[in-house]
Parts: structure tokens; sequence; C-alpha cells
């Protein structure tokens, strides 16, 4: 229940207060200062941070289901769909009118949470006596700090060169400033990612220590156990270990294999103060109920109208008989196979959960059916009461979770039995008790990059490891991909350097 009151305070303070905030126009300077005024205003603007996040322009849609997938070709483009970016993005043609307008909103979009970041941290550091102690405005920095870097690390994976051999260099924009009129310095890509760095370290070191993680379980944080309740539900906050998890994929992505090694396995043994694991996979204890897999984020954002959109673009509940249309994004029954090719898909809990096999396919009278993803879907049993938990727990957008972290840990590891281990505990995870090891580290790194793409379909992964890895090919594309399909123009109305003439 406190929960769902929590997620009902986020909804009035958006429908009131946070109009203004969320827009970063402020009229005068004094508007900041009231703003920033009261640890209350503090919360409400880091509120405003995370409600930003979840808007469809970014992870809500675009960044987890729908343009991000159609980059690296994962959706069925039907001939006659209407969704005329996807089709223009999965072609890899950023020239057109729909691919210029998706990119310059998902651009515009994580600016804009930036820029609500930096007010925040530049207050912050301004007004530590408005808050009840020192901690608490730890860790309300701490996530300030973690906000920015969250969203100028996907600003490089989307808009930057290639992290590995580039041969093209592009110089991207990394935001501190606080107003909209103020143009941020372009930086080159070892002093942009030089930038990412100290804000990930700077969030994991006013986290440490201060975030009620240390002292508290995330199922303890669930039920009350602090004072402030705004420190509550830490999983769907970017917590100390959301910060860990964040770093890791950074390292990941930038080919350091040794630190995201090391950062991911502290994650793994990571224990809270009870002296259990920090977090653990749960796709045996959350399936069938919640396959977003709530209980093994370590960061999630809330969606409370999650319902009222993804039935348009992933079509929905699976209670329901289906009909397909051209607006909505599919797979088609090959595809699915391909997916799941070499799986034991018998006790698979994915293959049976996250995905609906029959769905009917629009105007064909030869009875063909679409697979459609039901991750985002609700049990229509449910919908009915916003606060039953099925409700509350599939409510969310999975930013960060442990399946990644072991994953990270098993590419990273060049020891053939830890990775075993692992991948044993893993796909346990996923009702599969019965799998033959690997029988060296090429075929682990192989079936990795696969269970990628399984593993966080419709949530915004592929891409970013196809582009890391440099691959020339896409599963689902029949035309080669090179280093121009993989960086993303910036909008033209932005400043770019890249295009001045020496």
């Amino acid at each position: 229940m406190k929960h769902a009151y929590l997620i009902l305070i986020a909804i009035t303070f958006c429908m009131t207060a946070c109009n203004e905030w969320l827009d970063v126009r402020p009229d005068t300077e004094q508007k900041e200062e009231d703003q920033f005024a009261t640890a209350q205003g503090f919360y409400d603007a880091l509120t405003g941070c995370y409600m930003s996040m979840a808007s469809q322009d970014i992870y809500g849609e675009r960044l987890t289901m729908s343009n991000i997938e159609s980059l690296a070709n994962l959706w069925n483009i039907q001939e006659n769909s209407t969704r005329y970016e996807d089709v223009d993005l999965a072609a890899h043609d950023y020239t057109t009118d729909y691919a210029r307008s998706a990119i310059q909103t998902i651009y515009a979009k994580l600016f804009n949470v930036i820029a609500q970041a930096n007010l925040i941290i530049k207050y912050a550091e301004e007004r530590p006596g408005v808050f009840p102690d020192e901690a608490t405005a730890k860790v309300i920095q701490g996530e300030a700090f973690a906000l920015r870097a969250y969203c100028q690390f996907d600003v490089l994976r989307l808009f930057g060169q290639m992290p590995q051999n580039a041969s093209q260099q592009v110089e991207l924009p990394y935001s501190e400033t606080t107003s909209i009129y103020e143009m941020p310095p372009y930086y080159n890509f070892d002093s942009y990612v030089e930038k990412l760095k100290y804000d990930i370290e700077q969030a994991e070191n006013l986290l440490q220590d201060n975030d009620p993680l240390f002292e508290y379980t995330f199922a303890e944080l669930e039920g009350g156990g602090v004072s402030n309740e705004f420190l509550m539900y830490r999983q769907s906050r970017l917590n100390y270990w959301a910060v860990k998890a964040l770093k890791t994929r950074m390292h990941l992505y930038l080919g350091e294999t040794s630190e995201a090694y090391q950062t991911a396995t502290e994650i793994i043994n990571a224990k809270g103060p009870d002296g259990q694991p920090v977090r653990n996979m749960s796709g045996s204890t959350d399936m069938p109920t919640y396959n977003l897999l709530p209980t093994e984020c370590l960061f999630y954002l809330s969606k409370y109208d999650l319902m009222d959109y993804t039935p348009s673009i992933l079509i929905g509940n699976s209670e329901s008989s289906v009909q397909v249309s051209y607006s909505h994004l599919t797979l088609t029954s090959n595809m699915l196979t391909d997916l799941y090719q070499g799986e034991i898909i018998a006790s698979h809990n994915r293959y049976a959960n996250c995905w609906r096999k029959d769905a009917n396919a629009p105007s064909d009278s030869y009875g063909t059916r679409y697979p459609v993803t039901t991750k985002y879907s609700i049990s229509e049993n449910n919908t009915q009461n916003s606060n039953s938990s099925q409700v509350v727990n599939q409510q969310i957008i999975p930013m960060l979770r442990m399946s990644e972290i072991y994953l990270i840990a098993m590419e990273t590891s060049d020891d053939l039995a830890e990775i075993n281990t692992w991948y044993q505990s893993y796909m346990q995870e996923h009702a599969v008790a019965t799998m033959p090891d690997f029988s060296s580290l090429s075929a682990a790194k192989e079936w990795i990059i696969n269970e990628y793409r399984r593993e966080f379909f419709a949530e915004g992964q592929m891409f970013y490891t196809y582009k890391r890895i440099g691959a020339d090919e896409m599963l689902w594309r029949s035309t080669p991909v090179d280093e121009d399909d993989y960086i993303l123009p910036l909008p033209l109305t932005e400043y770019n350097p890249n295009n001045l003439q020496n």
C-alpha cells in the first residue's frame, strides 16, 4: 500500500507543482531559489527527474521497447507498418523526417533530465543545511550525479563513435550547466569518458555508507524501515548498487574487461546487512507472476500508466484474443525460433511467459500467427485493482538487472570453470536445470552475445551490444552493418562541431 501511496504522490506532484519544473524553464532565478529552499523541494525535483526518465519519449518506450530495438533490427517491421519512424530506423536511414524527429525527441528528452539533475547538484552543494541530516543530503546529490551519468552514457552509446577501433571521431556535449540557454562544451571521446567516469565516481562516493541499503535490505525498505519515506523503495532509484551496476555496464562498453569483471563480481558477492546477497537473480521466483523480474532489478522506473499505451505498441494481455494491427511491433514464428535456437524451450520460463505465440495477423486469410511479447502486460484480472501487488510490480521499466551483471561477469571472466558455475545458476533461474557446460571460452562468449538478445528483448540493450563488439551483421538484417549505422546523427537543430570544416 505504501508503494501505491508513493506512486499517487508522484502523480499528484506531476500534475501540479511539477509541470513547470519538468520543462526546466524557470522564469527567474527566484523560482529556483524557492524550489530548493526546503528538503521537500529537492525530493520533488528528484522525483521529477525519474518521472522524466520514464517518459515514453525515452525509457518509457523509445529507448526500451520501440525505436532502440528497431535500430537493432529486432522487430518484424511489416510491409504496411504505420510505425514509420521504426521502419526508417530499422533500415538505418537517419535522413528521413520520421527518423530525424524520433532522434531529436530522444536527444532533447535525455538532456532535459540532465538539466534537471544539474540543478539538483548545484543547489545540493550550496544548501546542505536544508536536509534533515548529512546522509540524506549526500544521497540526494549522489542520485543526481548518477542520473546525469546514466543519461550522458546513453548519449555516448547512441551518438558517439565506436568504442573500439573507431575510424570516425565524434565530439559530443557533456552538460554540467543549469541553464537551457547556455551551450555545454563538446568533448572528444576520451575527455567525454573522463567526465562520465567522474560523475559515476562522485555518485558512488556520495552514496557509500549513506544509502539506506547499508543498513536495510531492499525488502525491508519496501515495508518501511526508515523514517523518511522518500528513501524507501531503493530499487526504483539510482541507489549505491545500481551505480555499481552502471559502472560495470560502462566498463564493458568501453572494452575495460578487467574493471567490468571486478565490479560485476563485487555486486554478485556483495552481502546486505542481513548477511545475505544484496540482490539475486529472480526468474524462478518472480515468474510467471512478474515477467519484468522486479525483485532482481537493481534499478527500475515506476510507470503507473504502462498499460495505457503498451497494448497499442506491443499488443498486451495474454487472456484476450489478440489481433495484430499495422501499428504493432511483433516477431514472426521463424524469428522466435531463431531467438531460442539451441535453447531447451520446454521449461524455459522466458519462452513460456514473455511471449505469446498465437496473435492473429492483420487481414490474413491464411491464419498466420505472430509471436508478441507479454513482458509489459498485466493480467486483465488485476487491471481493475490499482493496489494489487501484480499491478505495482509490473508497472515498471527495468533499467539494471542482476541477469545483466551475471552475463557481464561471464563475458569478462577468463576462467571457464567459473563461467560454467555462473552459467548453471543463470539457467536454473530460467527454469532450465540441465544444460551442458561450455567446452571453451569462445563457445561461452558466443552464447552470451545471443543471450543479450533473448534476455533483454524490449529492454533496449542489443543495439549497444552490437555497437560495442563492432558487429558487421545483425540477426534478421539482410545487409551488412557499418560504422555509419551505429552513429546516430546529432539533431539538425543542434550545434555540431563534427560538421565544421577545417
